[in-house]
């Protein structure tokens, strides 16, 4: 579904990332780890076709280069850090605007009942009803990242693109969020590719993991092959295993 040779992109012609390659099969799923600034977003940005890239991108087949941009959004949704909006919309009416792909397509451009039903049932999924009609501007950012989740659902993308979506999130809802996601994206050839500074959390979504450094691949395959002491200490520079093992150790009392 998803194929990158020697992909490299960046910003006012300088390359964040380089020669990046991966083929995901129609599926599966990736979580792409490594330190700040190393690309990670970048990779995401080019993906969707948000800043310009060299090499061989090809979505279904076809390549992304030669792909409208509306025809991009009907098959990939992006969700991405939100800190702050500035437009008093309610929940309901973030989440509808989701649905714009769909909607514009009826003839009197509408909403229809199937739209309504794809609100009310993504809403529902991410705890969101008992707030549909709050103002986002006065959200907590937990509160605000789930609408924001919603408004991607509603899309019915074929690849949802995440970028830290558990930035603002408490533990439960850190939990329930990549829970819902793992199960999304084990059905009807879903998929998701999501940027995580979560180790724990990445594994949690999927085995297959992609690590970053310099904005260059480091490793790339299943997580029981990838985590090792010494390749992390590579990519981070700490022992993060060592850390872990430790943090394990205090939990343990409490079993």
């Amino acid at each position: 579904m998803l194929k990158l040779e020697n992909v490299s992109a960046g910003y006012n012609g300088m390359d964040v990332i380089h020669d990046i390659s991966l083929d995901l099969s129609e599926g599966q799923s990736l979580c792409i780890l490594g330190p700040n600034s190393c690309g990670k977003t970048t990779l995401l940005r080019a993906i969707a076709k948000l800043i310009p890239s060299k090499g061989t991108l090809d979505l279904d087949g076809q390549s992304i280069h030669d792909m409208r941009r509306k025809d991009i959004a009907k098959r990939v949704a992006v969700m991405s850090q939100i800190s702050r909006v500035n437009f008093p919309y309610s929940v309901y009416d973030t989440i509808m605007m989701g649905r714009y792909q769909h909607i514009k397509k009826s003839m009197f451009k509408k909403p229809g009942e199937k739209d309504y039903a794809i609100v009310e049932q993504c809403m529902e999924e991410v705890e969101l009803t008992s707030i549909k009609d709050q103002m986002i501007d006065c959200l907590s950012g937990g509160q605000l990242q789930r609408v924001f989740l919603a408004h991607t659902l509603v899309q019915e993308p074929r690849l949802i693109l995440l970028d830290e979506p558990t930035n603002h999130l408490d533990m439960k809802h850190q939990v329930g969020l990549v829970k819902y996601l793992k199960e999304w994206s084990q059905k009807d050839g879903h998929q998701v590719i999501g940027v995580f500074h979560d180790i724990n959390l990445a594994m949690q979504l999927s085995d297959n993991l992609l690590f970053m450094k310099e904005g260059l691949v480091k490793g790339i395959g299943h997580s029981d092959d990838l985590i090792t002491s010494e390749f992390l200490k590579n990519i981070y520079d700490i022992d993060i295993v060592e850390y872990m093992v430790e943090s394990y150790k205090r939990w343990e009392k409490f079993n």
